[in-house]
């Protein structure tokens, strides 16, 4: 448990993000794993206006390697946040978007998307300056 301290100098426990956990903390863990995966956060973002082809989302996401998409469209499909729906088409034509669940988690990607987005000059300089000392 952490300890915070308010204008008193009192310190009241506060709970930290584990507590409660129990025998849900594996599990969590996990589900914590994906949504926090670089490539899952990508896919989720850039799933966000509209189900996408494959290549679609391929080219939408810079750098991610065909093995990686597959992975992490899989991942993503294991845990509810995406959903893939073949049309019964000549040639088969499958989209990707996002679930309601997927839905619900999106702000907190696209949060933390903007959080990185307006932080990163600062954060590239914290890195070059450990960079620098170590």
């Amino acid at each position: 448990m952490a300890i915070s301290e308010n204008n008193t100098t009192a310190r009241t426990p506060v709970p930290g993000p584990c507590d409660g956990w129990g025998d849900d903390a594996p599990l969590i863990r996990s589900i914590l794993d994906r949504v926090g995966d670089k490539w899952g956060i990508l896919v989720i973002a850039v799933l966000r206006d509209a189900p996408l082809r494959y290549k679609q989302l391929q080219r939408s996401v810079p750098g991610i390697s065909q093995r990686m998409l597959t992975l992490a469209l899989r991942h993503l499909e294991r845990d509810g946040l995406v959903t893939r729906t073949v049309h019964a088409e000549v040639p088969l034509r499958v989209e990707y978007s996002l679930t309601s669940l997927g839905l619900s988690l999106l702000d907190h990607v696209l949060g933390l998307a903007m959080w990185v987005s307006t932080h990163v000059e600062e954060i590239q300089h914290h890195r070059d300056e450990f960079d620098r000392r170590t």
